[in-house]
């Protein structure tokens, strides 16, 4: 019998370690992702949504560290659903594609000012992020301290966003786009519909999904280019893919949204 300490063993023992537990962590995140299929059998009639380079924009919400970095206020609530979904590098990887294609790319951030802790009423989690001071920047013309913080864009996506040609609008303030110009500088270029992505899934993607809806868009969401907090209350990105189900007009991953940018004319 070949000893536990004999030098093969040990090095095909610490590889078919490493290898179960690969395959443990596979499948970890296999299962942990699982309640989020769709069903095997769905009631809804399928839709579809194809895209040009003449009429479709991607837009992403809130792309910012308070939301997808560990160093943000919310990552001990989002940062599982983050990691699980692959949201960093998903949205990173529609940035990339927009760009090398020639999609255009919409922004639509949450910024918080002074001025706007002085509501006289919140919601729960508009009280949430105020107390914690998500999104927080000095004012509206203070770039001061704003670099680095929860409030600024993901490092690895500013090159995209900051190129001069990304339009990025004027900050939302609760969840939606009715509070800020997204909807008329996509009417001004043109866009009739949209691929979505951001953050956070059952929040500002899904007010946006609505709303754009509302006005007359067509809206596929990129189903692994957003997630959400898990809390005693729920999980936001259950919440949110039963809904995407629901309403949008088709729901793509990262992989078949990048396909289908790069197909585009």
């Amino acid at each position: 019998m070949r000893s536990l300490q004999h030098p093969l063993f040990r090095v095909h023992g610490i590889a078919l370690a490493a290898v179960l537990g690969l395959s443990f962590t596979a499948m970890a995140e296999e299962d942990a992702l699982a309640k989020y299929a769709d069903p095997a059998e769905p009631a809804l009639p399928e839709t579809s949504v194809d895209i040009s380079l003449g009429d479709t924009a991607l837009v992403i919400t809130d792309p910012q560290i308070d939301f997808l970095s560990p160093e943000g206020v919310t990552w001990g609530v989002v940062g599982e659903s983050v990691t699980e979904l692959g949201t960093v590098e998903n949205i990173g990887k529609l940035l990339d594609t927009s760009k090398a294609e020639g999609l255009p790319v919409f922004v639509s951030p949450h910024h918080y000012y002074p001025s706007d802790h002085g509501w006289h009423f919140e919601g729960p989690l508009e009280k949430l992020m105020h107390a914690i001071g998500m999104f927080d920047r000095k004012g509206p013309y203070v770039v001061d301290g704003f670099s680095g913080s929860g409030s600024d864009f993901m490092p690895q996506y500013k090159d995209q966003i900051l190129d001069g040609k990304t339009v990025v609008t004027s900050p939302h303030k609760i969840y939606g786009p009715e509070t800020n110009d997204l909807v008329l500088q996509l009417r001004k270029r043109g866009v009739k519909k949209v691929i979505l992505g951001g953050m956070s899934a059952n929040l500002c993607t899904q007010a946006h999904l609505y709303e754009l809806l509302e006005q007359g868009f067509e809206v596929v969401v990129v189903r692994d280019a957003t997630a959400a907090a898990k809390l005693p209350e729920g999980d936001g990105y259950l919440a949110a893919i039963t809904n995407f189900r629901y309403v949008a007009n088709d729901l793509w991953t990262t992989a078949e949204a990048v396909q289908k940018i790069k197909a585009a004319k």
